[in-house]
């Protein structure tokens, strides 16, 4: 039996504030707002960060997270390696927190990205990285946090309480943040983000269209989400949501890589979700969407328009109006919207992913 959603934005006074969802959803309408307050009162914060840190010349950047938010450092790496040329990588925390290992990091920038700056590893990890002679900086959604304190630098990427177990409004905001310290690194004034509040709210206004598309997924036994470029975050993400909220094995791909092997599986059954961001990105996944539609692929894409009218289905994004850089901000909203509705039409609730805590605690 298909629960009823939540209406969108959700009213707290309303009588259907006890629905399954009404957390996730009242945290995705937020959204707008929160990328207002970053742009308006965050800004400043951050440009004043990137100038100190850039005055310090770091020769290359490692980047440091788990979950939703290593799909936002990852984000951070396309940004800085195509608009600086600022060699980066992602670390992996064992090496320092498991097996002891000190690199010596004199003058690199190690950036971790966390909601809650309170996991125990990443707290170690950016601990032992500080010792070892780096620049650290904590982009986190809690001024207070341990990661905050053991790091040198801090961004509060200004989202707000979240209560919802999935991550929606912290992720956004990550990214937002992470562009405005990319840019201020460079010298540049984020103007291209300024349009991204009016546009969020315009995207998460039509539910109804990602209501229709996920009418499509609620008997689906996997899915597989691809994408090239600054929009492959967006599908690790998207593929996570999903994954968390209505517990469908959804597998991300860079498209490239879609191709060595795993477009094997693909099928006209299982449903492929494409994020064609409009730029490079969406250029050079071209061919992997001609190789799905090939294959008679029950093809979704998430992007510009000509895209979505070449495919089975899709949802249209303002991208005419954004730069290639910034448009993962907006390209996730639907994708959050698909797992909110795939969930409640499975008879899930999304608020309370099983075997899931806010602050996971590795170690």
């Amino acid at each position: 039996m298909t629960t009823a959603s939540t209406p969108y934005p959700p009213d707290p006074h309303a009588p259907h504030n006890d629905l399954p969802g009404r957390i996730m959803a009242r945290e995705m309408a937020e959204q707008p707002a929160v990328l207002r307050r970053i742009l308006s009162q965050g800004a400043p914060a951050v440009r004043k960060v990137a100038q100190e840190i850039a005055a310090r010349a770091p020769r290359f950047v490692l980047l440091t997270a788990r979950g939703t938010s290593d799909n936002a450092a990852l984000y951070a790496k396309y940004l800085l390696e195509i608009r600086l040329g600022l060699p980066c990588g992602l670390t992996s925390m064992s090496t320092t927190t498991a097996y002891g290992a000190r690199p010596d990091l004199t003058d690199v920038l190690v950036v971790t990205v966390s909601q809650s700056g309170g996991s125990p590893d990443l707290v170690a990890s950016t601990r032992a990285a500080r010792e070892a002679g780096a620049i650290t900086l904590a982009v986190t959604n809690n001024p207070d946090s341990p990661l905050a304190a053991v790091s040198e630098y801090h961004l509060d990427i200004m989202a707000g309480p979240e209560r919802a177990l999935p991550a929606t409004k912290t992720y956004t905001a990550s990214l937002l943040t992470l562009y405005l310290f990319a840019e201020g690194l460079r010298g540049g004034d984020g103007a291209p983000a300024r349009v991204l509040p009016g546009l969020a709210e315009q995207l998460l206004a039509r539910q109804d269209e990602v209501r229709a598309l996920a009418a499509r997924y609620r008997f689906a036994e996997r899915m597989v989400i691809t994408s090239r470029g600054y929009g492959y975050p967006t599908a690790r993400e998207a593929a996570l949501k999903l994954m968390e909220t209505s517990y469908i094995p959804a597998l991300a791909y860079s498209g490239a890589d879609l191709l060595h092997g795993p477009l094997a599986m693909v099928d006209n059954v299982s449903p492929v979700i494409a994020v064609v961001t409009d730029g490079k990105g969406g250029e050079a996944l071209q061919p992997v969407l001609d190789r799905l539609r090939g294959r008679g692929a029950d093809l979704v894409v998430i992007g510009p328009r000509h895209q979505v009218e070449q495919a089975s289905a899709g949802f249209v994004l303002p991208t005419d109006e954004a730069a290639e850089e910034v448009q993962p901000i907006l390209e996730i909203l639907p994708l959050q919207l698909l797992a909110y509705e795939v969930t409640i039409a499975r008879g899930q609730d999304p608020d309370a992913p099983r075997a899931l805590a806010k602050v996971t605690e590795t170690r």
